[in-house]
């Protein structure tokens, strides 16, 4: 079972200056992150981490995910990937008209709407587990059209 973490203190700062909104949604997908790793026995420990200024959540199994939000554009916040992994061009042919993405790097999320928590953890278990996936067609996803 992997270990969850508590906020580490910058991480915790970081929250503290996203915006209150901001700051609620990203600590629901924070714990949903937290959450999916959980579920995934095959993942082990989840280290909580500044990266670029940004929580990040790294594991042994997988590609690191980052949480972002940016003054420029404060009604969205990000749930990134590494850019150089096929997880956002895989999420694009899975979800193309159920997430909102940003180049081969990024989900993006507003403010004010539900989180897609389905869509969202298969993402997220699909990069915490990554380095087990990247050679299977549509990283082991199956479509279901």
């Amino acid at each position: 079972m992997p270990s969850i973490p508590n906020t580490s203190t910058g991480v915790s700062a970081v929250f503290e200056t996203y915006p209150p909104e901001i700051r609620k949604q990203a600590m629901r997908l924070r714990q949903l992150v937290l959450d999916t790793a959980a579920a995934l026995a095959e993942v082990g420990e989840v280290e909580e981490t500044l990266k670029w200024g940004e929580p990040s959540y790294v594991t042994k199994t997988g590609s690191t995910i980052r949480l972002g939000w940016k003054a420029s554009r404060p009604d969205e916040y990000q749930l990134l990937f590494h850019c150089g992994t096929k997880l956002v061009d895989t999420f694009k042919e899975i979800y193309p008209n159920v997430l909102t993405f940003e180049g081969n790097r990024a989900i993006v999320l507003h403010k004010t709407a539900d989180l897609p928590i389905a869509p969202l953890k298969h993402c997220i278990s699909m990069a915490l587990t990554y380095h087990r996936r990247k050679k299977l067609p549509l990283l082991g996803a199956v479509l279901h059209h």
